[in-house]
Parts: C-alpha cells; structure tokens; sequence
C-alpha cells in the first residue's frame, strides 16, 4: 500500500499543478479578470520571449555533451515521424470528410511540448528534466511544424512552398533562443550576471503566464460539434501516441529521466497554435478547437496514469 501511495504522489506531483493552474485560468476568465485582450498579449509575450529565454537560460548553464542523450533524441524524432505516418495511412480511412483529415492527424500527433509537456517534465524532474528536454524541444518542434503544414496543405488541396515553410521555422522564437544558447553551451561563454538575474526572473513568469492563459482560452462549448472526429483525434493524442512512443523507449532501453520525458512530452495535449494554423489555411477551425479543449482535460487523467504505470513499473 505505501508503494502505491508513493507512485501516486509521484504522478499527482507531475499533473496536479498544471490542473490547477489551468483551472484557475479557467476561473480567471469567467469571473472577468483575464480578458480576451490579456490572453492575447500573455501567450504572444510566453511565445516570442518568455518562453525562448527559458530555453536559452536551461541550455547555456549546462554542457550539451553531458546532459543530452542524442540517441533518445533521434529515437522521438524517427517515432514522431513513424507515428504521422500511421496516422496519416488510418486517416485516410476512419475521417470524413476527407478536407478533415489533416485537421485531425496535426491534433493526433502535435503536442503542446513548449508549455505543457514543459511543465510535465519541469515538475517532475527540476532542472534536471529542464536539461534534457531542452534540445529535444527545439528539434522536435522543427519537425511537428513541417508535418504539419504538409498534413493541412494534402487535406485542403493547399501549396505551402518550402522556402515558406523554411522562414517560419528560421523565425520561431523558439528556434532562435535554441540557436543562441548553443555556443554559449559549448564554449562556455561568461555572461554578467546581471544578464542572467534578469534572463532568469523573465523565464520564471513562463510557465505560469502560459498555463492560465491557455485555460482562460479554453472553449468547452465547442465540444458540442463534430464529436466523432474530435474523439478520435483526442484518442490518438492522448493514448495511442503516448503509448506507442513509451513502449517504443522501454523496448530500447531508455529509463529514468529520459524515458520520462519523451513520455511526458507525448502525452502533453494537442498544440494551441494548430488552431491558428488551421484558421490561416481555411481549415476546420472549430473541429481544431473541440481537439485541442478535450485534449488538454484528458491529458490530465491519461498522463496521471501513464506515470503511475511506468512508476509501478520501475522505469521512471
């Protein structure tokens, strides 16, 4: 009995703040206090520098060489790949209509990683986790974006040029902050200090700020529609990605940390921004959004339970 306590202390641990964070963003707006106008401006300032600095600040105080295991990075990018590809091959025959079908294979196989997934592993693991997820964020959020817009662009018979595909990931801020930490990691470059207080209080707001933003942004009332298409999604996201990527790491013998982060980033709910480009592309903005409310409720549940099993188990 005390081990399972232990292991659902563990799990608790890792997804109840983000519970209540979000819930309280949830609560935040409907009693008034955060307006469409600060969600708007709170997630722009997460994304563009909050969130970058987070990065950069985890990757130049650690070296590279010690705390990244490239093999774990290749095996999430070959599985997230592998994993579009099953989704893609079942969508053509489970999602109708047929316009429809990248609308849920990007909301069955793109996570939240920069916030959600984030806090996952930060909770779990501290800095630690921090070190390791850090590289794995950027390089994943590289590859999620291209297939996405390759998903979008098949399904609604759009082109999106390479060159255009290539300036959106050379302007990810995400991206950016990842680039520029990478020489200070590994020359070990001095900075002030006052340079890194002041990078250390900004990245300290991220995770907060994004979190009761994203669920003052939740509609639940658009749960309502397109119910079919939405489950399946959600299904893919928060069960078969997860676990197919998580056997995928046992299997390979991944453990620890490392196990626990390709996990944790796995199981994180649906991407907010596929909404936004859903919307840009004249997609099904409203399936987009069903995707992505029910994900991030379930992923609370599915992603409590995934730890408890991989706890119970020994290998995180």
């Amino acid at each position: 009995m005390t081990a399972f306590l232990e292991v659902l202390s563990f799990s608790f641990s890792v997804t109840g703040p983000i519970f209540v964070l979000l819930a309280l963003g949830v609560l935040l707006r409907r009693t008034g206090m955060l307006t469409d106008g600060f969600i708007d401006a709170g997630s722009r300032l997460v994304f563009t520098i909050a969130l970058p600095m987070l990065l950069f600040m985890s990757i130049a105080k650690t070296q590279i060489g010690d705390s990244v295991n490239l093999g774990m990075i290749a095996y999430g990018l070959v599985a997230t790949l592998v994993i579009y590809l099953l989704l893609e091959w079942g969508a053509k025959y489970c999602v109708q209509p047929a316009q429809d079908r990248g609308v849920v294979v990007q909301g069955g196989f793109r996570s939240n990683f920069g916030v959600v997934g984030l806090a996952y592993c930060l909770n779990a693991y501290g800095d630690e986790g921090l070190a390791v997820v850090s590289l794995y964020l950027g390089l994943v959020t590289i590859l999620v974006n291209v297939l996405a817009v390759v998903t979008l662009s098949r399904s609604l018979h759009r082109r999106q040029g390479a060159g255009k595909i290539a300036r959106g990931i050379a302007t990810n801020p995400l991206i950016i902050g990842i680039l520029l930490a990478l020489p200070v990691s590994w020359l070990q470059l001095p900075l002030p200090e006052v340079l890194w207080q002041s990078g250390r209080y900004v990245a300290d707001m991220t995770l907060p700020l994004a979190l009761l933003c994203t669920g003052a942004a939740l509609n639940f009332r658009s749960l309502r529609s397109e119910i079919g298409n939405t489950v399946l999604a959600s299904l893919s996201k928060l069960v078969l990605v997860p676990v197919l990527l998580g056997v995928g790491g046992i299997a390979l013998g991944f453990r620890g940390t490392e196990l626990g982060v390709l996990f944790l980033m796995a199981s994180a709910p649906s991407a907010a921004a596929g909404y936004v480009m859903v919307r840009a592309m004249g997609g099904n903005a409203s399936l987009a959004a069903n995707i992505i409310a029910l994900t991030t409720l379930g992923s609370i549940l599915t992603t409590s339970a995934g730890v408890m099993v991989l706890r119970w188990l020994g290998v995180i």
